[in-house]
């Protein structure tokens, strides 16, 4: 018998959950603004989050999808991404969506529609889009624009381990990988699709290795560790540029909170498990490296905190003083050029108060 082929998935950490480093900081990691600038970031999505629910408790604002714990994910993300680059989302990248210009208000108003307390909201007044899967045929499709077009650019999209047993992700893989295309897949790897856990969704030992049948590289990355996971991102963004084709980072986290304000994890998660998770949440550990390394102190933790939630009273100002769009916006924001099929049914629409 000879070995046709042979694969290995790396892991890749930097600081461990004690706040320790355990390899070398990458380059970026060496800048302290920059390091500080993550940790900010990350901060004003813990902040807006939890005000978030709220808003959403309170009738305030629709269904919510939180991002309690994995906030190192989407911050990588945003932060290594060129302008020009194009992200194709889930629902929960509030620190990539941040930096690439959405405002607090734009995301509460996501999720908000026109309820805000009101029974006479709107359904249409703004519509949302909840991939699960389909963003990575939206990024494969982009890649390939920019392939053609030759242009240095780069398509990222982000899913949960749960949606890669969705036939749209393994599609998406498969046309990345025999094109070589600029696009890199992020699995945000939270353990629970709802109420699945990891382990009822694939036999597969990692996620990563998903991309080896697809031609192309998958790494492990620990999720709750904000540098290894941008490092992990500034390395695939810059092999996509430079024409070496796609990679998978698979991002091993935990969600902390519900699914969505919809759900009751307490009803399939134990206990244990979930208080386990928080000694590996991402803000502490980023913070106790900061502090180890006497780049942070609690009169600068106090006042950033206060001054992400004046910013997030402002966005919820905003947010409950804006417009409600009107119904036709669905139509407006999804055709250039609108469809002779639906001009009775937009000017319908028109009529409507």
């Amino acid at each position: 018998m000879s070995i046709t082929a042979e694969f290995k998935v790396s892991y890749e950490q930097i600081l461990d959950e004690n706040a320790k480093l355990v390899n070398e900081l990458p380059e970026f990691a060496k800048n302290k603004d920059k390091l500080i600038d993550l940790y900010k970031t990350m901060t004003q999505c813990r902040v807006f989050d939890s005000k978030a629910v709220t808003l959403q408790r309170t009738g305030k604002m629709g269904t919510y999808a939180g991002i309690l714990g994995q906030e190192a994910i989407s911050v990588a993300i945003g932060f290594m991404m060129q302008k020009d680059d194009v992200l194709c989302p889930s629902y929960r990248e509030y620190g990539a969506f941040l930096q690439r210009g959405m405002t607090m208000s734009d995301i509460f108003s996501y999720w908000g529609g026109d309820e805000r307390g009101s029974d006479t909201a709107n359904p249409h007044d703004f519509p949302i889009c909840v991939p699960i899967g389909t963003q990575c045929l939206h990024a494969t499709g982009a890649a390939t624009a920019f392939k053609l077009r030759q242009q240095a650019r780069v398509a990222v999209t982000v899913i949960g381990e749960g949606g890669t047993s969705q036939g749209d992700f393994y599609e998406a893989m498969n046309v990345a990988g025999d094109w070589q295309l600029p696009v890199v897949f992020v699995v945000n790897n939270n353990q629970w699709a709802i109420s699945v856990p990891r382990n009822a969704q694939t036999g597969a030992k990692t996620i990563a290795q998903k991309a080896i049948a697809a031609g192309f590289e998958g790494i492990q990355v620990d999720g709750n560790d904000v540098i290894a996971v941008t490092a992990a991102m500034e390395q695939a963004l810059a092999k996509a540029r430079d024409g070496g084709g796609p990679t998978l980072i698979e991002a091993i986290t935990y969600r902390l909170c519900d699914h969505t304000t919809a759900d009751d994890a307490k009803r399939y998660r134990a206990d244990e498990e979930v208080a386990a998770a928080w000694q590996k949440e991402p803000l502490i550990r980023i913070r106790n490296y900061l502090v180890n390394e006497k780049l942070w102190d609690d009169a600068k933790e106090q006042a950033l905190l206060k001054s992400c939630s004046e910013d997030v009273e402002k966005a919820v100002d905003e947010y409950m003083n804006r417009e409600p769009q009107k119904a036709t916006a669905m139509f407006d924001y999804l055709y250039e050029t609108l469809p002779k099929a639906y001009e009775a049914q937009y000017k319908a629409l028109e009529k409507e108060v």
